[in-house]
């Protein structure tokens, strides 16, 4: 009897073999996937992924092409398999998961407020910690759409970055929500327009939502995996999220965060119930930033939970828009680059500490808001000031 067209049809998957060090035999994982599937799959990293096209599987035409993450805690592979394949490989005892990829979306709100509020930058008080730190030469990874590669508010400080979208090989931003997520890090002090919260820190475009503003978990995996080969990487931003997300991104987060890179995600828009709090914010290792509004009051449409560890503006926030101007957007995800932004500022004055004592500094100072719920407010709002102008050397956030 012919195989059923579902059973061939190809679709992505994340595979996490077990530790090497736990395995049956000593064998590498591209070899335990060739052995088990009939199919040849091409395998690039993050060391050769610029001379590709593409990295990860999206779609039937390049089921050829799959991601080897090669970490002690993440060891992944990404590919397009048929249903036949993964039941094979399911059978074999040194894979510890067989995930559906799926989809994360950026996070922005349900549009800008009738009524623009005051820069979001000067509620984190970073022009006071301006005489401590700008952020100079802290490069933050947007992990975004993209980002302008022309706008005046950002050429100065934009460096080379990477897309991990199949279909979109350039980091140029066909969106708009890295864009605006770029400016509000670190648009440059260059009397035009709008000044970022660290606006001498390096802005790296890194692409894992396409133009419609949505993309894969892979995608992101690949795209940790490849932030975490360049040298003196300090922040991942990361304005997206989703349900459902595999436990592969999990392994990953917390590979990168062991790795040195301070994880910044927002919280999600699917507020104003409770545990509500969407992926990757919700992992231990990234930390989860609601929205507040000028009033440092929790906005309506804030995830909340007992993740969340931090707040920062989120409504009707001004910053870079494609095309060269400014505009309001409202969401966590414009919270989650002022928290980036102020992480830059810290590490900038505290250039000998690592990711976590950042995150320390980031949990300790803040200020108090709104009702102090935790669960909506986290620590409370982020206050570069204090955060920057700490004196001595900070102690490691513990988990």
């Amino acid at each position: 009897m012919p195989k059923s067209p579902k059973k061939n049809k190809r679709k992505p998957v994340i595979i996490t073999f077990k530790r090497k060090d736990k395995r049956s035999t000593g064998d590498d994982k591209q070899e335990i996937l060739q052995s088990a599937i009939s199919s040849e799959v091409n395998f690039i990293t993050s060391n050769d992924f610029s001379k590709q096209a593409r990295a990860v599987g999206s779609g039937e035409d390049i089921g050829a092409v799959g991601y080897d993450v090669n970490r002690y805690k993440a060891p992944l592979l990404m590919a397009n398999l048929t249903q036949d394949e993964i039941d094979k490989l399911k059978k074999h005892k040194d894979i510890a998961r067989i995930e559906a990829d799926g989809e994360m979306h950026a996070l922005d709100g349900p549009g800008a407020l009738a009524q623009t509020i005051p820069v979001g930058v000067n509620q984190v008080k970073a022009p006071a910690a301006w005489p401590s730190s700008q952020g100079e030469g802290i490069k933050v990874f947007v992990c975004d759409t993209g980002i302008d590669s022309n706008h005046p508010d950002l050429v100065a400080n934009l460096r080379t970055g990477k897309s991990f979208v199949p279909t979109e090989s350039s980091t140029e931003d066909f969106h708009g929500h890295g864009t605006h997520c770029a400016g509000t890090v670190a648009a440059a002090t260059n009397n035009s327009q709008i000044v970022g919260v660290a606006p001498y820190a390096y802005l790296y475009p890194v692409k894992v939502l396409s133009s419609t503003g949505s993309g894969n978990w892979s995608w992101l995996i690949a795209a940790l995996d490849w932030i975490m080969d360049k040298k003196g990487a300090r922040v991942a931003s990361m304005s997206l999220g989703g349900g459902g997300a595999p436990q592969a991104l999990a392994d990953m987060c917390e590979a990168a965060y062991d790795d040195g890179v301070l994880l910044v995600a927002a919280a999600g828009n699917s507020g104003p119930g409770n545990n509500t709090v969407g992926f990757p914010a919700k992992y231990p290792h990234v930390m989860a930033i609601s929205a507040v509004d000028s009033s440092d009051v929790i906005a309506g449409f804030s995830s909340r939970g007992p993740e969340i560890e931090v707040c920062a503006p989120g409504v009707s926030i001004i910053s870079t828009t494609r095309g060269g101007g400014t505009g309001p957007m409202s969401g966590t995800s414009m919270a989650c680059p002022h928290v980036s932004g102020v992480a830059a500022l810290a590490w900038g004055s505290h250039r000998g500490s690592n990711n976590k004592q950042v995150r320390w500094l980031l949990n300790t100072f803040n200020d108090n808001v709104g009702d102090q719920d935790p669960e909506k407010y986290g620590k409370g709002r982020v206050d570069a000031n204090t955060a920057a102008f700490y004196m001595g050397n900070p102690p490691e956030f513990v988990i």
